[in-house]
């Protein structure tokens, strides 16, 4: 990431090493799955490998999957992890990206969905690309120190944007009255396929609920 004018914000833990690799791995799975022609033994086998993970990993989750944030900060529940950017390295229902912040004003970055993400055929389905813009917009706001809550999102789809393909996208940011205004483009070539526009409240990080750290046990 290029260097900004103030330091990128932060507010939750870092994934673990391990959430990382399964999230990509989980992605790929997911299209692989997806492409299947016919039932056969390999659909099988990954049904049982994944039934015998879910038992072994519910055995070590917390039983109360509140998130440790706030008021509950100091109870039993799971551990919360950092939202602010790149969330998609650690959780495979949010699309990959990379990006890069300029400054206050402006990011660049590309993206290419899997099919794991299609509607149409060809075709990213609309809510992931929502998921998208929002995703990018509070990187890039995180990115130069500040960030709020989401307040509306309006999305233009001008065309399919396409699965499987290599895309670009640049994000216009201004501050306005106690909110930050984000204008997203994702282009193919020098083709607009779809755009967003998009408020998030202006946020004060100095007055933000407690987190809990990771626990050892």
């Amino acid at each position: 990431m290029a260097a900004t004018a103030t330091e990128p914000w932060k507010w939750g833990v870092d994934p673990l090493p391990e959430q990382r690799v399964l999230a990509d791995l989980l992605r790929e799975i997911t299209s692989l799955v997806v492409a299947q022609e016919r039932s056969g033994p390999e659909l099988a086998d990954a049904i049982r490998s994944l039934q015998v993970t879910r038992t072994v990993l519910a055995a070590s989750a917390p039983t109360d999957l509140t998130p440790r944030v706030g008021k509950h900060a100091e109870g039993d529940g799971r551990v919360y992890l950092d939202h602010c950017a790149d969330i998609h390295t650690w959780n495979p229902m949010f699309p990959a990206y990379a990006i890069e912040v300029h400054d206050e004003t402006r990011a660049t970055g590309t993206v290419n969905f899997p099919i794991c993400y299609e509607g149409p055929a060809g075709g990213v389905n609309g809510g992931v690309l929502g998921v998208f813009f929002d995703a990018v917009v509070q990187h890039h706001n995180c990115g130069v120190g500040a960030s709020g809550a989401t307040r509306d999102l309006a999305i233009v789809y001008r065309r399919p944007t396409p699965v499987g393909v290599d895309l670009d996208f640049e994000i216009t940011r201004t501050v306005e009255e106690r909110s930050y205004l984000s204008e997203v483009r994702i282009l193919r070539g020098d083709e607009l396929v779809c755009s967003a526009t998009t408020r998030a409240a202006a946020f004060d990080t100095r007055h933000v609920p407690a987190i809990s750290p990771r626990r050892s046990e």
